[in-house]
């Protein structure tokens, strides 16, 4: 009798298990990622007229407003050069026949995995005062405003190529052999091909001008004045002051609505429809006498963009390696630790939300747009926000310990996981799994049985993106890492001024080879049993 009863509540059970995964899974989107930009909201509402006005004030003094136009008209000029140079480099490398494309795409993208931190190094050590080739001239520009537009434009660049590379796979080739009967190839490229490829284009350029407007490292080294640096000043420093942190935040936070508002009223579900499926072989596109020409710009943009790394090699050989083990800490572990259950929780969170999104559920908007505003948003945003909400008596086993380093990746990276798993999904019929459904197979046995095993190098793809971008992270996790818990970037970051120049040298290419091996194993393991 008793099993008998237990059997409609387990049928019932079963029965919820979708929505009870999609409803935890936006209870945490909205703990990580929506609750610090709420406390930030909060903050005002509870401060009254007074806390509204202090903030305009702050705001307001010419300073800080030049501060801001700094770091705004810095990530303009970035997003302007990398599509300048992203646009091109994506479509040679993408469907032209440039000489060794695939190794050349390779090594073109690398310099994304890197914090652009240490590629500003790179250039240092290059074209510094006392630098290999480098002279007062070329130490005035590099540390200018027009060297820190440079260097962060070879960093993002590649995102562009990708996105331009991934957007024209997904073009029906039909179209393109239609256009090729009556039109010369450049035509064809530059009346359907990049025309075609905008949503790619358009996304890049977005997610290229919220990692410009964030980041904090470059612009300081550099000696550029920046909106950031001002707010880490006053959370840290000779400048302490967190209410006025609080109030120079405000406007970035409009910012990160704005951008929000851009992504999902232009962009929305167009950005990662470019991974939809090919049921063809994408062509080549023969540059015949000009192939050797654009093959030598190719390799040329190529070797300037890994030029940085090979600086810091070379500094890093006259004396950093053997003293590296005196200065480094437990810094390596905590970036690989923290990086790795980050990842992890992205991926978990990803698969569950990606599924909602790729198949268009009721609630798969308000869980993409809560990771897009994480993301966009600049890191400073949620920095502030999460040492709003978690900075506090009752709650300082989080705020105290790496479980708010954790709480600050998951949320800023958390976009990655969704998009990278809902265009993974995406690919496949959702025919499959309402068969399964229709011989009695809930939520999870589907889950389990059919998405993972179908999909499961999405899956680690979308783990490897996530766990590099963690590792490479500076901007977010400096504004609140725990006292002895400093990754392997804030120790680099803060050696630099005073550490040896071996010795950070060595610390950076330390970091640059735990990239390339997190990075060259999953490409071992996405490419096994692959077939040919």
């Amino acid at each position: 009798m008793a099993p008998e009863l237990g059997r409609p509540v387990r049928t019932s059970l079963k029965r919820l298990e979708e929505p009870l995964a999609l409803y935890s899974v936006g209870a945490a989107l909205c703990l990580v990622a929506l609750m610090p930009f709420l406390f930030l909201a909060g903050e005002l509402v509870v401060g009254g007229p007074k806390v509204v006005s202090q903030s305009l004030a702050t705001v307001t003094s010419f300073r800080l407003q030049r501060l801001f136009l700094n770091s705004f008209g810095l990530a303009i000029a970035v997003t302007a050069l990398s599509l300048l140079v992203g646009v091109p480099m994506g479509v040679l490398l993408g469907k032209t026949d440039v000489v060794g494309r695939s190794s050349a795409l390779l090594l073109h993208a690398f310099p994304i995995f890197v914090p652009p931190f240490l590629l500003a190094l790179g250039w240092f050590y290059l074209l510094g005062h006392h630098g290999f080739v480098g002279n007062e001239r070329t130490a005035a520009a590099l540390f200018s405003p027009f060297g820190a537009v440079a260097v962060l434009s070879l960093n993002f660049a590649p995102i562009v190529t990708l996105f331009v590379v991934i957007g024209m796979q997904g073009i029906d080739q039909t179209l393109e052999e239609a256009a090729r009967l009556v039109a010369p190839p450049w035509q064809v490229v530059t009346r359907i091909l990049v025309p075609l490829t905008w949503p790619a284009v358009a996304t890049a350029a977005l997610v290229v001008f919220a990692l410009a407007f964030s980041e904090l490292a470059v612009p300081m080294f550099l000696r550029v004045p920046n909106y950031p640096a001002a707010i880490l000043a006053r959370l840290g420093g000779m400048q302490y002051d967190p209410g006025e942190a609080f109030a120079l935040v405000l406007p970035l936070l409009g910012l990160s609505l704005i951008l929000l508002f851009i992504e999902r009223r232009f962009l929305g579900e167009q950005s990662f429809e470019v991974f939809g499926l090919r049921s063809t072989e994408a062509r080549t596109m023969p540059l015949r006498s000009w192939r050797a020409v654009m093959s030598l710009v190719c390799w040329l943009l190529v070797l300037f963009s890994i030029t940085p790394l090979v600086a810091l090699a070379v500094r890093a050989s006259n004396g950093g390696f053997p003293a590296l083990f005196q200065w480094i800490g437990s810094s390596p572990g905590y970036s690989v630790l923290f990086g790795s259950i980050s990842a992890t929780a992205i991926t978990m969170i990803g698969l569950v939300a990606g599924y909602a999104v790729a198949r268009k559920t009721r609630a798969s908007r308000y869980f993409d747009a809560i990771a897009v505003l994480a993301f966009v948003a600049p890191a400073s945003v949620l920095g502030v926000g999460l040492i709003s909400a978690w900075s506090r008596p009752a709650t300082q086993f989080v705020y105290g310990s790496m479980v708010i380093v954790l709480l600050g990746l998951i949320a800023r990276y958390g976009v990655i996981g969704i998009r990278t798993l809902a265009a993974t999904i995406a690919q496949s019929s959702p025919h499959l799994e309402e068969s399964a459904a229709a011989f009695g197979a809930y939520f999870f046995r589907r889950l389990t049985r059919i998405l993972l095993p179908m999909h499961w190098r999405g899956i680690v793809a979308a783990w490897l993106l996530a766990l590099v971008f963690c590792l490479r992270d500076l901007d977010t996790v400096i504004l609140f890492y725990p006292p002895g818990m400093e990754t392997l970037t804030i120790r680099i970051f803060t050696l630099e001024a005073n550490g040896p120049e071996a010795v950070v040298a060595a610390l950076a290419m330390l970091h640059i080879l735990l990239t390339a091996g997190v990075l060259v194993a999953g490409a071992a393991l996405l490419l096994r049993g692959r077939p040919r």
